[in-house]
C-alpha cells in the first residue's frame, strides 16, 4: 500500500501536447513534446495503437512531472502521461475545460 506521503512525492500537472513523433525503435510509442506552461518535455508514450498525431496536437493531458528520466529503446522521457485502460480501449486522463498549463492537479 502507498501511503499519503508517497502521493504528495508524485506532482502531476496539466500539460499540453505540442508535437508528436513515432518512435523511431517501437511501434507501439510515440515521442510527446508537452508544454508544461514553464518548459516543453519529451514522453515517451505507449499510447500510438489508441491515437493518431492529429488527435493529440493540442490535447490537455495530466502529466507526471517529477519521475526521474528514464531511457526507453533509446529515447529519454521526462515525465509519464496518465492513461485510464480496458481490454478494448485506452484513454488520456486530461480537463474537461481549459486549465492553465501547470496548475496541479489534486
Amino acid at each position: 500500500m502507498a501511503t499519503i506521503d508517497d502521493f504528495r512525492k508524485l506532482e502531476f500537472i496539466v500539460a499540453q501536447i505540442k508535437e508528436v513523433k513515432e518512435h523511431p525503435n517501437a511501434d507501439r510509442l510515440y515521442l510527446v513534446q508537452v508544454d508544461t506552461g514553464k518548459e516543453v518535455k519529451q514522453v515517451v508514450a505507449g499510447i500510438r495503437k489508441a491515437y493518431t498525431p492529429e488527435q493529440l496536437i493540442g490535447r490537455r493531458v495530466v502529466l507526471v512531472a517529477n519521475l526521474e528520466p528514464a531511457v526507453i529503446r533509446g529515447e529519454t522521457s521526462n515525465g509519464m502521461l496518465l492513461a485510464a485502460s480496458d481490454a478494448e480501449h485506452l484513454a488520456l486522463v486530461g480537463p474537461d475545460h481549459e486549465i492553465v498549463l501547470g496548475s496541479p492537479v489534486k
